[in-house]
């Protein structure tokens, strides 16, 4: 029997881990330094349990978890999970055994570490693009000129969508991710509704696509996919084109904003990097761990009565993996408060762990760390303005920082 769970109604529960946990936005959830949240849940309350789900903040459980075949990623009750804007079962996050699998398979060879290689090139370009826009200015808002554009126009490329669906497609994104409600139930509507705008959009573009010829983008393949023997339908392909893009267009914006809002308050690990190109590989790692655009990570559904590590969960109750949490976990990381851009090994869990580890990991690392070295390489003096501050916002399961007002000297 543990002795180190702490049951708790969920009335009862403080404010700041009933945030953490609901993925709420909440005055006493620190956005600027949550790890002191995390730290507290860590080192006090390992684990939760309440009427209905139980969350771990220790990454020994976290993992146990995530790799437990009847932990998964939809309700078993009601076939849907939370926050991502759909009807249905998103392919392949929310399936479960051999179906996902499957999926996973026809899925993983298209965003390998070797077949992304070649897109460092393009994210350099873009990069520069979109520095030439206001360097001579002297000044910019890095989310707005840097953050957001740039995932964005890799994933219209990479799918071969025109490039006026990007303000369209951050449009339907922040819909969904951002939707709000009185309560959570009003909330996932809104964002459902939201998701019902993008996939009539992304049909659209679909139909438009099968009377061309076949490109090399990630739609044309998704046409030519064989599942068991059959193409993949219209709607299934609509489907992966829904969850790339909510996956894709956030992740790597809420990434390179909290990285550069680190950067920005830390000149000297900023110089560090500018001597020493080659860091900026572990440098991402380290700031993907101590500033996780996911710190609030994921939630999980038990399929099925079960034992996680000694803690037994009812079928259907919720299964919160505290990533933030794990990301500091003393047992797994030597000093773990310190930014330590040189850390090796870095086993941080923003990319989840287990059964639905990101697919597009390799990627993002790609976009992250050829972006950063390239702005450094072209503005590497620069700091906050003055009478300025840099703003964080956290949306249900996202931090984020909204705001990197900067000045500074061109290269």
């Amino acid at each position: 029997m543990r002795t180190d769970v702490h049951e708790i109604g969920f009335a009862d529960m403080d404010p700041a881990m009933r945030a953490a946990i609901l993925y709420e936005s909440n005055p006493s959830f620190d956005v600027d330094d949550p790890r002191l949240i995390w730290n507290d849940l860590l080192q006090n309350h390992p684990v939760v349990k309440w009427e209905m789900g139980v969350g771990f903040f220790r990454a020994d459980d976290i993992t146990a978890a995530g790799r437990h075949p009847d932990v998964i990623s939809v309700n078993p009750y009601t076939g849907l999970s939370m926050g991502m804007g759909s009807r249905d079962q998103l392919i392949p996050l929310h399936l479960t055994g051999d179906t996902h699998v499957r999926y996973r398979k026809l899925l993983t060879p298209l965003l390998t570490a070797k077949r992304m290689e070649p897109w460092g090139n393009t994210v350099r370009e873009i990069t520069d693009e979109l520095i030439d826009e206001f360097i001579d200015d002297g000044h910019a808002e890095l989310f707005e000129r840097v953050c957001g554009p740039l995932p964005t126009k890799i994933f219209l490329r990479l799918f071969g969508l025109p490039e006026e669906d990007r303000t369209l497609l951050i449009q339907f994104k922040d819909d969904i991710l951002g939707a709000t409600g009185e309560t959570l139930d009003e909330r996932e509507q809104h964002g459902i509704e939201a998701g019902d705008r993008l996939r009539e959009h992304l049909g659209k573009r679909l139909a438009e696509r099968k009377n061309e010829a076949l490109r090399d983008d990630l739609i044309s393949q998704f046409l030519t996919f064989e599942l068991d023997g059959h193409k993949l339908t219209d709607d299934e392909i609509v489907n992966l084109m829904h969850m790339f893009t909510i996956a894709g267009l956030d992740t790597v914006t809420s990434s390179l904003s909290v990285q550069f809002a680190f950067l920005a308050t830390h000149p000297r690990e900023r110089e560090r990097l500018i001597a020493d190109p080659s860091l900026w590989p572990t440098a991402v790692e380290e700031l993907m761990r101590t500033e996780s655009p996911v710190p609030q990570g994921g939630l999980r559904w038990a399929a099925e009565d079960l034992e996680i590590n000694g803690v037994e969960v009812n079928k259907g109750h919720m299964i919160f993996l505290g990533w933030g949490s794990a990301n500091i976990d003393p047992a797994v990381f030597e000093d773990p408060m310190k930014v330590d851009l040189t850390r090796k090994p870095n086993r941080h869990m923003s990319f989840a762990v287990g059964l639905h580890r990101c697919l597009g990991s390799h990627l993002a690392r790609l976009e992250m760390v050829a972006a950063l070295e390239r702005f450094h390489q072209r503005i590497p003096n620069y700091a906050v303005t003055d009478g300025e501050r840099i703003v964080y916002r956290s949306i249900p399961g996202i931090r984020q920082a909204v705001r990197i007002p900067i000045s500074f000297s061109p290269a």
